[in-house]
């Protein structure tokens, strides 16, 4: 059981003095599961501690990065050793190269691969390539699909297959998201009928392979085949955001796992060992439409930073060397069935969503294919599900809609834990 939180309470009081609503990311607030906000001191391995000493088993990772643990030694090495070297240059280092070509080694059809700072830079880079590549304008992404806060990829959607952008924030204009069109995920007619219509309008469709934005939902047999022949057919381009299943689902992400190839792929996260890094990337003919080498502009100061690189670098070595995959999967099978068959011994309708080393508990019986059925999931159940589960010890993501991640420094005893804190927890909903 986790112990008092008099400090965090403390800081979350001065945050809302100074920062808008408290948090540097809404998500962090943890309205949605009605907990007071968390603030972390310290990480090891699979576990977090607060600033008030209560530690907890940690299934968030960063929201994704934390594949291997916590404070890696060799990681932190890395980064230490960069740092006496100087923290940033803003012009180009050795390191920028050997990561480029490791990256380029492990993803699937990257020939070319630019360094940016984050999933959204990269996701917003790569929508510019497909405009700057096709002359076309329009673009097509899903519903429930997150890919960062860019003006133009900030739609929701509407209630038919085919919906015009609406922008989901206020101070998005609405010329920037007219030309997004919705569908919903794992609906290849939906995707059909668009092409129908704005067909020779359409440059690219962005799309989460495994989408973790509405919690984890896994690709239909065929879907993504078919997208990559409509897309093929139509003289679009296919991009993969696996800034979240990038070296998550498989080393080589959904494109490995799924055997299925995109034009273009945006990377972050697990890239940067827990650093702010991203990176954009395809076939080399696309990629050299970017400047200096083509007319489509993109650009930054810190992108390639020497320790984000560093510690990328050891990252990505360390998951080549120690191929932890078969572990992740055993674990994360384990964790799903282990949840699913508590909750049938209780009665409760629960839904575990997995892909490799992703899930997500839908309090409802499923499946959840897309974000319509996610939505129909109880988020107050969930909600009194993440509370009970912190106050036992074990730190669930604190949305509904968003994927748990397991890591390959959790145990057999961290699985029994946790599985005993949920038994718990479930038997008070």
């Amino acid at each position: 059981m986790s112990g008092g939180s008099e400090r965090s309470r403390a800081l979350a009081a001065r945050a809302q003095r100074v920062i808008p609503g408290g948090v540097n990311s809404p998500v962090r607030a943890f309205r949605s599961v009605g907990g007071e906000p968390l603030f972390l001191a310290r990480a090891a391995g699979s576990s977090v501690w607060d600033v008030d000493g209560n530690r907890y088993l940690d299934y968030l990772g960063s929201w994704g990065p934390m594949l291997l643990g916590h404070a890696r030694p060799e990681i932190l090495a890395a980064i230490q050793a960069a740092a006496v070297d100087g923290v940033s240059f803003g012009v180009s280092t050795e390191r920028e190269v050997r990561f480029a070509e490791l990256l380029t080694r492990i993803v699937p059809g990257l020939e070319r691969v630019r360094l940016v700072n984050s999933g959204t830079e990269a996701c917003m880079s790569a929508v510019r390539v497909a405009r700057g590549a096709t002359g076309r304008d329009r673009i097509i992404k899903i519903a429930g699909g997150y890919h960062g806060h860019a003006d133009a990829l900030l739609v929701r959607a509407g209630s038919g297959a085919e919906t015009l952008g609406i922008p989901d924030s206020a101070g998005v204009p609405a010329g920037a998201a007219r030309d997004t069109l919705v569908v919903p995920y794992n609906d290849l007619a939906a995707v059909e009928a668009l092409f129908e219509r704005h067909g020779p309008t359409i440059a690219a469709m962005i799309v989460e392979p495994v989408p973790g934005n509405m919690g984890t939902v896994a690709p239909l047999p065929g879907y993504l085949e078919g997208l990559r022949r409509i897309t093929a057919a139509q003289g679009a381009l296919l991009i993969f955001d696996e800034v979240m299943s990038g070296f998550r689902v498989a080393l080589g992400g959904a494109q490995q796992r799924y055997g299925v190839s995109a034009d273009l792929v945006c990377l972050g996260k697990v890239i940067g060992g827990g650093l702010p890094v991203g990176a954009y990337g395809g076939r080399a003919a696309l990629m050299d439409l970017v400047a200096p080498s083509g007319a489509v502009y993109q650009a930054g100061t810190l992108s390639g930073n020497p320790l984000g690189v560093a510690a990328g670098l050891a990252m990505l070595e360390l998951l080549e060397r120690e191929d932890p995959y078969a572990q992740l999967e055993r674990y994360a099978a384990a964790l799903a069935e282990g949840l699913t068959a508590i909750a049938r011994e209780l009665g409760l309708p629960l839904c575990v969503n997995r892909v490799g080393s992703m899930l997500t508990p839908f309090f409802w019986a499923g499946p959840v294919t897309d974000l319509a059925s996610a939505q129909r999931s109880d988020v107050a159940r969930f909600a009194a599900f993440h509370r009970g589960m912190r106050q036992r010890g074990v730190l669930l993501p604190p949305s509904q809609f968003e994927a748990a991640f397991v890591s390959a420094a959790h145990s057999d005893e961290d699985l029994q834990q946790t599985l005993e804190a949920a038994r718990e927890t479930l038997r008070t909903l």
